[in-house]
């Protein structure tokens, strides 16, 4: 009987140092595809569904959510900074200038955060992940490209209004500011063009594309006449116009849009005005594919910019505030 009960404590033993250090490789070696495979692989489906409702409900909710995590990752790393609300001790990135006003999608990922934690049985998932999964999610129901989102971050404790307006890409830049800005991020000039490519979707406010329409002498006259018809020179600054001809879908038409002088914002017409960046224009409004190809490529790439990982941060239990 003795023999026995030391073996199983023994097989205990083996199984609690198993178990541990499976659970804690992915800190070490930072973030997987697999973060959640084995201790909850309900969490990415769960986020899938309320992506896909959130979509057909709104086609321009999947641009919002992208966008969401792309002004995350700009500021101090991907850690859902961008979602806390403002508080004695938070300064939000919620009313810096490129989100205030703006920035959408936040009741989604509320919704999402509610949903995974439930299939979980706990909070799991962290919200920095939830909006890199989100991201995925949104591009792939709009007809894009799909990508192993990975995973493992953690949620930030702390936000910064000031670095989010002057680390997020402002939409009046040219391109030099555009390539030092992705720089900063340990982003190249591939990744700049190819991510600028997410403005195959979505919607832009009057207010950022006034100066563009009526003082940038690179835009096609009939273009820059359609959009006066909707942002006069005063007032009127949160109407919308597609960011290309067809902001529902992800496609490469942005790109065609800026060989023929119809970028919408300054900033997207820079990638196409006689700089190193034309000829990668070129190619991807010639092959879609390509620019599909590098898109998931960048986005893995910005996905890992500075991620919170081990004992760093906190997983939040509400993604508006901190535990």
């Amino acid at each position: 009987m003795a023999f026995s009960s030391l073996n199983f404590f023994r097989a205990l033993l083996l199984l609690f140092l198993a178990t541990s250090a499976f659970s804690t490789r992915p800190y070490k070696e930072g973030l997987t595809p697999h973060f959640y495979d084995y201790a909850c692989p309900q969490a990415l489906p769960a986020v899938q569904r309320i992506v896909e409702a959130a979509v057909q409900q709104e086609r321009r909710m999947g641009a919002s959510l992208l966008r969401l995590h792309f002004h995350d990752c700009f500021v101090n790393g991907c850690d859902a900074s961008i979602l806390l609300d403002p508080s004695p001790t938070i300064d939000s990135e919620k009313l810096a200038f490129p989100n205030n006003n703006s920035a959408r999608g936040f009741e989604v990922i509320d919704q999402i955060k509610a949903e995974v934690d439930k299939a979980c049985g706990y909070s799991l998932v962290s919200c920095a992940d939830i909006l890199a999964i989100a991201a995925r999610d949104s591009v792939v129901a709009l007809g894009g490209p799909s990508w192993e989102v990975q995973l493992g971050r953690r949620d930030s404790t702390r936000a910064s209004r000031t670095t989010a307006n002057t680390d997020i890409p402002a939409p009046n830049m040219d391109l030099p500011s555009l390539i030092s800005t992705f720089q900063k991020q340990g982003l190249d000039t591939r990744d700049l063009v190819a991510l600028s490519g997410a403005h195959t979707i979505g919607f832009a406010q009057c207010r950022v594309f006034r100066n563009r329409t009526y003082n940038d002498a690179n835009i096609a006259a009939e273009f820059a006449g359609s959009l006066r018809s909707l942002c006069p020179r005063t007032g009127e600054d949160s109407n919308l116009a597609g960011l290309d001809p067809s902001p529902a879908q992800f496609d490469a038409l942005y790109f065609h849009n800026l060989l023929a002088q119809k970028g919408l914002l300054h900033s997207d017409q820079a990638l196409y005005s006689g700089g190193s960046t034309d000829e990668l224009v070129k190619t991807y409004s010639d092959d879609a594919e390509a620019f599909w190809d590098d898109f998931a490529k960048s986005m893995i790439k910005m996905g890992n910019i500075k991620p919170l990982i081990g004992n760093q941060g906190q997983i939040r239990l509400n993604c508006r505030k901190v535990n």
